[in-house]
Parts: structure tokens; C-alpha cells; sequence
């Protein structure tokens, strides 16, 4: 199940990468959740460049918050149909 993006869009209305001061279109989506905070089928999203994937994967990795990376087109394009 996908769950609602919310994001920062660029001038064109793209969703833009999650990392602090990077206006990149997004290209992933990383799903993510805090079990002390957030029920098991919540997910929130961050989304990421190629450049960012990979740190932003790695932050909530070490955490335990990442649940899945998506590409962007495949998360959203079962919520549009």
C-alpha cells in the first residue's frame, strides 16, 4: 500500500529531493516510520536525488526507521489509477 506524498515542489510542480538545501528532483521515495512514535502501518516519506539516496538511506537505516526505498514513478502511479 502507498501512502500520500507530501513535499516540497519545484518551480515546475516536480517534487524535489528531502536533503537540507537541495532543490534536485526527487527520483526516490523512502518510506519510513518511528516505532516509538508511529503505529507499525504508518509510513511517512522522504523523498531523494540519485545524489542523496544513499545518506539520506544510511540516516534512517542506523536508526531503524527505513522500511522500503521506491523509485518515485512506481509509489505513485498506483495512487493515481
Amino acid at each position: 500500500m502507498n501512502f500520500p506524498l507530501t513535499s516540497a515542489e519545484s518551480d515546475t510542480g516536480t517534487p524535489v529531493c528531502s536533503a537540507k538545501g537541495c532543490r534536485t528532483d526527487a527520483v526516490w521515495v523512502l518510506a519510513w516510520n518511528n516505532p516509538k512514535l508511529h503505529t507499525p502501518q504508518r509510513r511517512k516519506t522522504w523523498l531523494a536525488c540519485e545524489e542523496h539516496r544513499e545518506h539520506l538511506s544510511q540516516f534512517l537505516g542506523v536508526r531503524g526507521f527505513l522500511k522500503d526505498v521506491v523509485p518515485l514513478a512506481d509509489w505513485v502511479a498506483p495512487a493515481e489509477g
